[in-house]
């Protein structure tokens, strides 16, 4: 009886899984699609728990659990936004650690299989789901670490590197020959073998990434961390992680492909870790944007802004780091009552991790109607009167269309210097993430307005509160 339920609560849960997609894909049900998301995983941990017949030392699963919970819960909470893609990838790189300790500990468990075919099919899932594990696992930590400006965000770039990377995984598909062939007394090695091996080529693939590439980094490391568990299904033999698994790893391929395309990558290369900047500071082709740049102040900026029709903000990571949404969300309000007409520009990489702009935005209780994505506002550049781009770099630069030795080119960007004026907001003239210089910068209709986005923001706010109250508005 209790298997019955356990197999209707999973077909429930996968159904919460399946309706928190679909509720993730829309900005305006998306917490909608958390919802659902959570019920889905309640109903899976109790079912899982107390339905399950090889659950049964409840007392050592409790002392587990509860440590988990309390501390996820503790430093979840002390996550700011700007750190979440960080967070998302550390997350990533337990559930790779996860499948690389399930699948040893079902090798060990030495279970006996009554045909030869079972047996070895079960070995396959294990040394699948170890290797998909131990590169999730690795690869997550370089990731994390470039993102948390703990390693250089340049791309590692050894002499043969494709060469080393074919050698590895040709070591590990002879040791999987080895395993598979090999009775239970000596199997171990050289699935042990592997899992160095594997964890190592984790290590180089994302190493070799440029940091201005990590969203689609993190992305693709979702999808590894799905399949991942889904190996790690069949391993226990629970249907559940195989759907949910498959679920995770098939929409976190499909977001891969999406923002390969926006960067006008091949899914191939990044799977192989076969793309990146070649330079850390400047484009490939050795030449630096030649002009002078022109600085604005405050007050000129709100005078554009004031009397212009059409405005297009184009937020980035600048605006993420000095919390600045709220006080734009404001800017954006004002400008909105006095007639003129706002709209957001997205990039589809914009930030560290794919969507995080259109969460702060959100959060900031901007309008869902008026933030659009690139593809949607490119078009509408050349009859905007301000670009006001604040905190965005490597997403506004035009040497993706014009210099074709940029590491940056191809990729489509937004293209601001198509307004009448464009503003940037920024601390200096430093490049961006990813490494390349901006001749945006040096446009006759560019201007400059230098210092903290947060600072220039609420200054740009309280002189427009400031112009509302003298002219009575």
């Amino acid at each position: 009886m209790s298997e019955n339920l356990l197999t209707v609560a999973y077909i429930v849960a996968s159904a919460f899984f399946i309706l928190s997609l679909s509720g993730l894909s829309n900005p305006e049900t998306s917490r909608r699609g958390n919802i659902y998301g959570i019920i889905g995983m309640s109903i899976a941990f109790l079912a899982t728990a107390f339905l399950s017949p090889n659950v049964s030392n409840y007392g050592l699963l409790l002392a587990v659990i509860i440590p988990g919970v309390i501390i996820g819960a503790i430093l979840a909470s002390r996550v700011a936004m700007t750190s979440m893609p960080e967070l998302v990838a550390i997350l990533h790189s337990f559930v790779g650690a996860a499948a690389v300790l399930v699948g040893i500990g079902s090798y060990l468990q030495h279970p006996t299989f009554p045909t030869t075919a079972e047996k070895t099919i079960h070995d396959i899932e294990i040394f699948v789901g170890v290797f998909i594990g131990a590169i999730t696992f690795t690869g997550s930590v370089v990731a994390f670490g470039k993102l948390r400006a703990l390693i250089s965000s340049a791309s590692l770039m050894i002499p043969g590197r494709h060469l080393l990377n074919l050698a590895m995984l040709l070591a590990c598909i002879f040791l999987g020959y080895q395993f598979v062939t090999a009775d239970h007394t000596n199997g171990l090695q050289p699935l042990l073998i592997m899992t160095a091996i594997a964890s190592v080529l984790g290590i180089h693939l994302v190493a070799a990434i440029g940091g201005g590439d990590m969203p689609v980094v993190v992305s693709m490391l979702n999808s590894y961390s799905g399949w991942a568990a889904a190996a790690a299904g069949f391993m226990l033999s629970n249907d559940l992680l195989i759907v949910t698994g498959a679920l995770v790893g098939s929409s976190g391929a499909i977001l891969s492909a999406i923002m390969c395309k926006a960067m006008n990558r091949s899914i191939f290369s990044v799977i192989m870790g076969g793309f990146g900047t070649t330079s850390g500071t400047a484009p490939a082709s050795g030449e630096l944007p030649e002009g002078e740049v022109t600085p604005i102040s405050i007050e000129e900026t709100v005078h554009l802004l004031t009397e212009a029709r059409h405005v297009i903000i184009v937020p980035g990571y600048g605006m993420a780091v000095a919390q600045a949404q709220h006080a734009v969300a404001e800017i954006t309000k004002i400008l909105r009552a006095k007639g003129v007409t706002v709209r957001f520009g997205i990039h589809p990489v914009a930030g560290r991790l794919p969507g995080h702009m259109n969460v702060l935005l959100a959060e900031a209780k901007v309008p869902y109607d008026i933030v659009l994505e690139m593809d949607e506002l490119n078009r509408d550049f050349p009859t905007t009167d301000v670009a006001l781009v604040i905190g965005a770099n490597d997403t506004v630069n035009p040497a993706a269309l014009d210099d074709p030795n940029s590491p940056i080119a191809g990729m489509p960007v937004l293209e601001v210097w198509k307004a009448q004026f464009s503003i940037v907001m920024k601390r200096g003239m430093a490049s961006g993430y990813a490494g390349v210089e901006n001749p945006l910068f040096f446009k006759e209709n560019n201007r400059m307005l230098f210092g903290d986005a947060k600072k220039n923001v609420d200054a740009i706010l309280a002189q427009l509160i400031e112009n509302k109250g003298r002219n009575g508005d």
